[in-house]
C-alpha cells in the first residue's frame, strides 16, 4: 500500500481579538496514529477545523503528496479523503432522525439528488451492517434523541468510516466512553491504521495518546511546539511542552473542616436510571459520585437539580424536606448543577461572556424596573475573569470561541454569584487539559472552604481519589457501596462499579477477575 504524505504549512486564522493560529506546520501520513495535543486554547481544533473545511479564511498552504489543496469547505475536505468526528456530538447529529438515517445522511442526500426516493429498507440494512461491524448493540432504527452520549458519539464515528477516508480526525472521541466502550475504539482505529487509513487523535488523556499513537505534535499558544515519535518522548515531557513550564501538584493541598449535612437524599428514584438511591453531603465535604458510563452518575445529578423527574424520595436541605421539580426550583433551594454538555446544557455559546456570567442571576443586576445595569453587570464579570483566570480578549467576546477549559470556568463561575449552599459537578474536567484541570479542582476546593456542599460526579477514578473526601460507587443506578477516600484506592473504586458486591468483599484477585469478565 502506497503512503500519502499531508502537509499543513504556515497555517494562520484570526478570530475578532484572538489570532487563533500563527505560522503552524503540521505533518502527517497514512498508515499512522497521529496525536495532537495541547493545552485548551493551544489551537489544535482550530487546526483541524481548517483541514476539514469548517474555518475557510486562513492563511497558509495544505498539500497531499506534494499537490496543493484547495479547501474551502466540508466537502472539499471529504472530497480529498479526509473525515472529522467532532467532540461535541449533538453539533453533528440530527435527533429526530433514527440512527440509521444519521450514519447514511451524506449518502442519501447525494442519492436524492439523483432519484429523489430512497429506499428505506437498504438504507437500514446498509446501517445495520455497520453498525455490526463496529459492534455497537443499537438499532438502526432507534431515534438519536433516545440515545446516550457514548451511543451518539460511535454513531458519528460509525458515518465518518461508512465511505473511504485517507485521514480520520478523532476529536476527543474518548470523553464519553466507558472503558470498554474505549477498548472497542482502539480496535477500530488500529483496524482503520492496518487499512492505511491515516488517525489524527486529539486527546488529553496522555496515558491512552502513549498506548495508541505512533507521532505526537504538541502546540502551544495557537503555534507548532514540536513533533516527536511516542517512543522517543515521556508523558512528564510532554506536558512540560504543553504548558511551557513544570507542572505542579494537581490536586489542592488544604484541611477541610466538615460542618452539619446540607443535603440528605433518601430512597430516590427517577423515570431514568436512579433507583432508591440515598446520599448525604456537609458543609465542606467534597463527594465523589464515581461509576463506569450508564451507571447512573449524569441521571442522579439532573434528578437533584430538576431536569428529570422524581418519582419516589424525598430531599433535604439543612434538615427541611423541599420538592424540586425544575431547574428553577432547585437554584431558588440553593442546589446548582455544572453539566455534562456544557456546551448544549451549561452555556449560550452564542452568547458574550458577561452574559453568560450574568445570567443565572440576573436579579443582582436589575433596578426596580427590571433595566439591566450594564456597568454593574460587566464590574462582576471582570472580577470573575480576573478571579478564575479565564483566557478572554474581552467581556463581550462570544462564548463559542474561548477553548473548552474557559468554557467551562464559565459554566462555573456563573454560579459563583448565586451564592448556593450545594454544587454538583457532573465530569467537570472531560475536554480539558491539564492546566485548567488544576484550576478547576482549586476552584472546587475553594467552595468547600467557603463551607458549600460539592457532589463531585465522574468516571475518572484518579480524580475522585484526588479530590474528594467520602464517595458513592453507583451501579445500575443504585449505591454499590459508600467509601472514605483516605482510605480506599483506584481498584476498589473499579471493582465496586464494575459490579463487585461487598459480601465478596474486595481483593486485587477479586478485582482482577472482574476485568477478565468485563
Amino acid at each position: 500500500m502506497s503512503v500519502s504524505q499531508l502537509h499543513m504549512n504556515n497555517i494562520s486564522i484570526e478570530f475578532p481579538g484572538v489570532k487563533a493560529l500563527n505560522n503552524v506546520n503540521f505533518t502527517t501520513s497514512t498508515g499512522k496514529v497521529h496525536a495532537l495535543i495541547g493545552a485548551n486554547g493551544a489551537g489544535k481544533s482550530t487546526l483541524m477545523k481548517v483541514l476539514s473545511g469548517a474555518y475557510n479564511h486562513y492563511s497558509g498552504q495544505i498539500t497531499l503528496d506534494g499537490k496543493p489543496l484547495s479547501i474551502q469547505s466540508p466537502k472539499d475536505s471529504q472530497d480529498y479523503g479526509i473525515q472529522i468526528v467532532y467532540q461535541e456530538v449533538d453539533t453533528a447529529l440530527i435527533p429526530n432522525l433514527t440512527v440509521g438515517e444519521n450514519i447514511m445522511l451524506n449518502q442519501t442526500v447525494n442519492s436524492m439528488v439523483k432519484r429523489l426516493f430512497v429506499n428505506w429498507n437498504e438504507l437500514h440494512n446498509k446501517a445495520t451492517t455497520i453498525l455490526t461491524k463496529l459492534k455497537i448493540k443499537v438499532s438502526s432504527r432507534t431515534l438519536v434523541s433516545e440515545l446516550t452520549l457514548a451511543e451518539k458519539q460511535m454513531i458519528l464515528i460509525a458515518r465518518a468510516i461508512l465511505t473511504e477516508c485517507k485521514f480520520l480526525i478523532l476529536d476527543e472521541p474518548t470523553a464519553p466512553l466507558s472503558q470498554s466502550e474505549t477498548t472497542e475504539l482502539f480496535r477500530i482505529v488500529n483496524e482503520l491504521k492496518a487499512n492505511n487509513v491515516g488517525i489524527i487523535f486529539i486527546s488529553h488523556r496522555l496515558p491512552e495518546i502513549f498506548e495508541l499513537c505512533d507521532e505526537i505534535t504538541i502546540m502551544r499558544n495557537g503555534e507548532f511546539v514540536s513533533c516527536e515519535s511516542i517512543s522517543h518522548t515521556s508523558q512528564n515531557r510532554v506536558v512540560e511542552q504543553m504548558l511551557g513550564r513544570k507542572l505542579e501538584e494537581q490536586y489542592p493541598n488544604h484541611a477541610i473542616t466538615i460542618g452539619e449535612t446540607i443535603l440528605e437524599v433518601h430512597n430516590l428514584s427517577d423515570t431514568f436510571k436512579t433507583k432508591n438511591l440515598s446520599i448525604c453531603a456537609s458543609a465542606g465535604e467534597i463527594v465523589g459520585i464515581a461509576g463506569l458510563v450508564g451507571a447512573g452518575k449524569t441521571e442522579l445529578c439532573k434528578a437533584l437539580f430538576g431536569s428529570s423527574k422524581i418519582t419516589s424520595g424525598k430531599i433535604l436541605l439543612n434538615g427541611k424536606e423541599i420538592k424540586i421539580s425544575s431547574p428553577f426550583d432547585a437554584v431558588k433551594q440553593g442546589i446548582v448543577l455544572v453539566p455534562e454538555e456544557r456546551r448544549k446544557e451549561g452555556i449560550l455559546v452564542e452568547e458574550s461572556v458577561v452574559t453568560n456570567l450574568s445570567v443565572a442571576n440576573l436579579n443582582k443586576f436589575t433596578s426596580f424596573f427590571s433595566f439591566i445595569n450594564r456597568a454593574k453587570e460587566k464590574a462582576q464579570a471582570v472580577e470573575l475573569i480576573k478571579s478564575l483566570d479565564i483566557k478572554t480578549p474581552s467581556t463581550e467576546t462570544k462564548v463559542q470561541h474561548l477553548s473548552g477549559g474557559n468554557q467551562q470556568k464559565i459554566a462555573i463561575g456563573k454560579w459563583l454569584i448565586t451564592d448556593a449552599d450545594v454544587y454538583i459537578f457532573d465530569e467537570p474536567t472531560k475536554g480539558v487539559d491539564v492546566g485548567a484541570k488544576k484550576d478547576i479542582f482549586e476552584l472546587i476546593s475553594g467552595l468547600a472552604r467557603r463551607g458549600k456542599a460539592v457532589l463531585y460526579a465522574s468516571s475518572e477514578t484518579s480524580e475522585i481519589i484526588g479530590i474528594t473526601n467520602r464517595v458513592y460507587v453507583l451501579y445500575d443506578g443504585k449505591v454499590a457501596t459508600e467509601l472514605e477516600t483516605s482510605k480506599t484506592n483506584e481498584e476498589e473504586i473499579l471493582f465496586y462499579a464494575a459490579g463487585g458486591t461487598t459480601h465478596e468483599g474486595f481483593s486485587h484477585s477479586n478485582y482482577e477477575r472482574k476485568e477478565k469478565i468485563l
